[in-house]
Formats: C-alpha cells, sequence, structure tokens
C-alpha cells in the first residue's frame, strides 16, 4: 500500500482544508483505493451516526480516487449509493473503491464503508467521466505521478 498524493484543499481528504473530513487515501496492489477513518460529531446525522451525506462523499472520493489512479482525469456524472446500516460515529470503518469498467468516455466505479467486523455499512456505484480541462492547475503535477507509478495508467490503455 502507498499513499495518494495531497491534493489540497479536497473536502473529503485535502489536508489544507480545515473543515476537511480528513482521509488519506493509499492505493492497493490492484490499483485500488483504501482508506480508514473515524467519523466524529462533526459528520452527524442521526444522533450517534453519521450523515448520509458524509458516507456519499465518502464512496464518491474513493471512486473518483480509484478512477484517477487508473489515469483518467474525471467528474462523478451518476452516483448511487445504498445505506445497508447505520455508520456509528467513533468507531473506526474503512473505504474500498475500484475501477469496474470503461465503456468509451464513461468509466464505471464501485465502493464500499465497512465496520470493523466487516459488515457493509454503506455501498456505492458511479460513472464518471473525463473532464482534463477541469483540472489543468494540477495536470502537471498529475502526469509526473502517473511517470513515477506506471502501474496506476495500465488499466487506462
Amino acid at each position: 500500500m502507498k499513499p495518494l498524493p495531497e491534493h489540497g484543499m479536497c473536502f473529503v481528504c485535502g489536508t489544507e482544508n480545515p473543515n476537511s473530513i480528513g482521509i488519506q487515501w493509499n492505493v492497493l496492489e490492484d490499483n485500488g483505493i483504501f482508506g480508514e477513518i473515524t467519523l466524529s460529531a462533526k459528520q452527524q446525522g442521526p444522533p450517534g451516526h453519521a450523515h448520509g451525506g458524509a458516507s456519499a462523499a465518502l464512496l464518491d472520493e474513493a471512486m473518483g480516487a480509484a478512477v484517477w489512479q487508473a489515469g483518467y482525469m474525471v467528474l462523478a456524472v451518476n452516483l448511487n449509493v445504498n445505506y445497508r446500516c447505520p455508520l456509528p460515529l467513533g468507531v473506526q470503518v474503512q473505504i474500498t473503491a475500484a475501477v469496474e469498467r470503461n465503456e468509451g468516455r464513461k468509466v464505471h466505479a464501485r465502493s464500499e464503508i465497512c465496520l470493523r467486523d466487516g459488515q457493509v455499512a454503506a455501498e456505492g456505484t458511479g460513472i464518471f467521466v473525463e473532464a482534463t480541462h477541469m483540472f489543468s492547475q494540477f495536470a502537471e503535477s498529475y502526469q509526473a505521478y502517473q511517470q513515477n507509478n506506471p502501474s496506476s495508467s495500465e488499466e487506462a490503455q
């Protein structure tokens, strides 16, 4: 496992954003994405449990990271979230994501949030499309990252 590079003011993982949820993403050997986090009262929805929007943001960000890791600069165009059980605050959870397939401009991904016992609390699927024009300020650092991590772009070719 190796950490993904930091990317600024991100709402979910940005170290420069004091309001970020604060997760650090890691790349698995199969180019999937993995992260662990303990949500706090800052992400509360129902008493003692995470807001569904916080769960959805984690799933979305994990899938986006997996798709970027596969070599695509993308934006989400469709997200689907299934909530399987309430996600308690103060308990470490694991988030995973991977690319499922691509169809022309569309890249499909999936993600899960699991409790420590392996129970799936929420799962997501998403469709992402390339939007390189939205990320021009990151293009140089992204290309350098891809050159230093050639396995990250094998799926894109």
